[in-house]
Order: C-alpha cells, then sequence, then structure tokens
C-alpha cells in the first residue's frame, strides 16, 4: 500500500480497499474461530469474593 500520509479520510479509505481487492485470496481456516484463544476459569462467585 502506497504512503496515505497526506491522503484524506475517504481517499485513504478507498486505497486501502484497492490494496484489499489485489491481496491474494486467504485460504479457510481449518480450526473453528476462537478455538486457540487461552480459556479462562471462572472467577469465584459470592460474598467472599466481594
Amino acid at each position: 500500500m502506497a504512503n496515505t500520509k497526506s491522503l484524506s479520510r475517504e481517499e485513504r479509505k478507498a486505497e486501502k480497499r484497492a490494496a484489499r481487492k489485489k491481496q491474494a485470496p486467504k485460504k479457510p481456516r481449518d480450526y473453528a474461530r476462537g478455538s486457540k484463544k487461552p480459556k479462562v476459569k471462572k472467577l469465584a462467585r459470592g460474598q467472599a469474593k466481594r
């Protein structure tokens, strides 16, 4: 993508969209979305925590 420092917001958006269109298509992911996020254990509930 070109240097967009001097462009206005609308021109920058058009430039980004054009750059996205030129990119090679991404291959479909072979795992569920969000499945690799670290799982967070639920905190203790109740008055003891408060």
